[in-house]
């Protein structure tokens, strides 16, 4: 049994990395999983929260969907996140956090993006591989 894709049901979608893909963030890569484009940026910058302390680091992750992204245009979520959209930024975060030691960047927050310019399927699997 095939996908639409042509796929087997044990095939991967295609996959490309394009490290360096954002010339002035201090990481980044554009992620191609199939037709599923994301660009993801990283960012360190000083400080932290207060209730962090100076003695660790910190993580944020800001996943979005670019409004084109899919087959209907979708509404940029300004104000309040969407469920989906809380679900991927925890799911991210806590992927990122077991493999990172903020201990070794005491003040400094790492903020991870992965804007999703395309979706068709994978849009998690890409961003964190991306942020990898």
């Amino acid at each position: 049994m095939n996908r639409k894709d042509g796929r087997g049901p044990l095939e991967m979608r295609p996959l490309r990395i394009t490290p360096g893909y954002a010339e002035y963030a201090e990481g980044s890569a554009l992620l191609e999983l199939g037709k599923t484009r994301v660009l993801v940026a990283v960012t360190l910058t000083e400080g932290v929260p207060r209730h962090v302390g100076r003695r660790s680091g910190w993580l944020m992750v800001e996943y979005n969907l670019l409004p084109r992204s899919t087959r209907v245009r979708t509404q940029r979520e300004r104000y309040k996140l969407g469920g989906r959209t809380q679900e991927v930024q925890r799911f991210l975060g806590r992927a990122f956090r077991a493999a990172l030691d903020l201990k070794a960047l005491p003040g400094k927050t790492v903020v991870v993006d992965a804007d999703v310019l395309q979706a068709d399927g994978g849009t998690r699997v890409a961003s964190l591989l991306g942020g990898y």
